[in-house]
């Protein structure tokens, strides 16, 4: 019997797996209507739904931290591009922010974002563009501190065209690394979501100077027919 990433059993016992069909609504473009059917279809999308998080891809995060121990009790994280609130969510659990584990340290968790974001418990959101030139002050201060890790699920708009759309996203990544370089501690990690496609050299490049260890991980909740992925640098060198 499995569990949960909250502890509740799974049993497929007794149980029927039902596809939902969507019916194509007048008014509806059809590709409209295949990304509804597979967002009821999703298995992630439902656990989602009843385990209280606010998206499917909380489930990446946690599966990354899984495999890599980033988000420790006591940790000080920043999430860029933090809405809808997923992300933040699982790291305000695993390090510990609301203190509920009397024997673990509390960690801070930092969320900031170009829009309003709903509140959630335990972490600190911010209406901010990270790429501001006083971005990193402004988070040091806020933390009163460097962060120990720094993650991001951000994505460009899409364009419609798949090379463009590669090209935004590894920029974004750049960016989004640049600016984990001036908040991370020594020894801190940098997670963040990139696109398989032959443009990410460069930013391996960069990581490899700045980190210890890279890894490129597409763990189990990143849809099979996606070509995102997510880098995992740890051991920052300063």
């Amino acid at each position: 019997m499995a569990k949960t990433p909250t502890g509740k059993n799974i049993s497929g016992r007794g149980q029927r797996d039902l596809k939902t069909q969507v019916k194509t609504a007048r008014g509806r473009k059809l590709s409209s209507t295949l990304w509804l059917q597979r967002q009821l279809n999703d298995p992630y999308v439902k656990r989602a739904m009843n385990e209280g998080y606010r998206g499917r891809a909380a489930y990446k995060i946690l599966e990354l931290d899984e495999k890599y121990r980033f988000l420790v009790p006591g940790a000080r994280v920043v999430d860029l591009g933090c809405a809808p609130g997923g992300w933040l969510q699982v790291a305000v659990k695993r390090v510990n922010a609301l203190g509920e584990r009397r024997d673990k340290a509390q960690g801070r968790v930092l969320g900031i974002d170009l829009q309003e974001v709903d509140p959630v418990p335990g972490a600190e959101i911010h209406v901010l563009d990270f790429m501001e030139d006083d971005a990193d002050l402004k988070v040091k201060e806020w933390l009163n501190s460097k962060a120990d890790v720094v993650i991001s699920d951000m994505a460009a708009s899409a364009s419609g065209h798949k090379q463009t759309d590669h090209l935004r996203i590894i920029a974004l990544c750049e960016a989004a690394a640049y600016f984990a370089f001036d908040v991370l501690e020594v020894n801190g990690t940098f997670v963040a979501k990139v696109l398989a496609g032959g443009a990410e050299g460069e930013l391996q490049k960069l990581l490899k100077q700045k980190f210890t260890k890279v890894a490129n991980v597409k763990p189990p909740a990143s849809r099979s027919d996606s070509s995102e992925k997510f880098v995992v640098a740890t051991g920052f060198r300063g």
